[in-house]
C-alpha cells in the first residue's frame, strides 16, 4: 500500500512538472519573438525604450530557459538558477544605462507610432504569458521571478505607448531616452526583488534542513 501511495505520489508530481516545463516553454517562446521583433522594430525607429524592451525580452527568454532547466530539481539549485536570473537582469539594466547615455549625446527622433504599435502589441503577449504563469500555485522561486520579468514588460510597455505619443507631440526623442532610463530602472529594481526571494527560500532551506 505504501508503495502504490508513493507511486501516486511521484506520477503528480511528474504531471506537475510537465505542466510547469510545458508553461516555461510557451512563455520563452513568446519572448524570443517579442526580443526579435523589438530588437529589429527598435533599431529601424530609432528607439531606445523598444531596443531595450527588446533586450528586456531576451533577458527574460534567458531567466525562463534557467527556469526550465530548474523543474523538478532540488531546490538549492532552484535558488541558484533564480540568482543568475537576478544578476542577468541587472546586467541588463547596465548595457540599457550605458546605451541611453550614448544616446543622450545626440540622436535622431524615434518613430512615435512604431513605437506605439509594438508596445501594444507586446501588451497582449505579456498578459497572455502572465495568464499562463499565474496558473502556476506554490512558492517556486523561478516561477515567482517569472512572473516579477513579465510584471514588469507590462509596465514598461504601458509607458512606450505614452512616449511614443509624447515623441510625436513634441518631436524630440526625449521621452524615449527618458523612459530608457526608466525602463533600465525597472529592470535593476527587477532584479533586485529576485535576488531577494532567492536569499529568503534560500534561509527557508537552512532553517528547515532542506525538507
Amino acid at each position: 500500500m505504501a508503495d502504490t501511495e508513493e507511486d501516486d505520489e511521484l506520477g503528480g508530481l511528474d504531471a506537475s512538472n510537465a505542466i510547469d516545463r510545458k508553461i516555461l516553454r510557451t512563455v520563452l517562446l513568446i519572448n524570443l519573438g517579442q526580443s526579435a521583433a523589438g530588437i529589429g522594430l527598435g533599431m529601424w525607429a530609432a528607439s531606445t525604450a523598444l531596443m531595450g524592451a527588446g533586450l528586456d525580452n531576451l533577458a527574460d527568454a534567458s531567466v525562463y530557459s534557467v527556469s526550465l532547466y530548474a523543474v523538478g530539481r532540488a531546490a538549492m539549485v532552484k535558488v541558484r538558477a533564480a540568482r543568475l536570473s537576478g544578476y542577468l537582469l541587472i546586467g541588463l539594466a547596465v548595457l540599457l544605462l550605458v546605451e541611453v547615455l550614448r544616446r543622450f549625446a545626440g540622436g535622431e527622433e524615434p518613430v512615435g507610432p512604431a513605437m506605439m504599435a509594438m508596445a501594444a502589441m507586446n501588451a497582449a503577449l505579456n498578459l497572455a504569458c502572465l495568464r499562463l504563469l499565474r496558473r502556476h500555485r506554490g512558492e517556486d522561486v523561478n516561477f515567482k521571478a517569472s512572473a516579477i520579468f513579465t510584471s514588469n514588460d507590462s509596465i514598461v510597455n504601458g509607458a512606450i505607448v505614452v512616449s511614443g505619443a509624447l515623441v510625436m507631440w513634441l518631436g524630440s526623442n526625449l521621452p524615449d531616452l527618458v523612459l530608457g532610463l526608466v525602463v533600465a530602472g525597472i529592470a535593476a529594481n527587477g532584479g533586485r526583488e529576485i535576488l531577494r526571494e532567492a536569499s529568503e527560500t534560500a534561509q527557508r532551506e537552512v532553517n528547515t534542513g532542506g525538507r
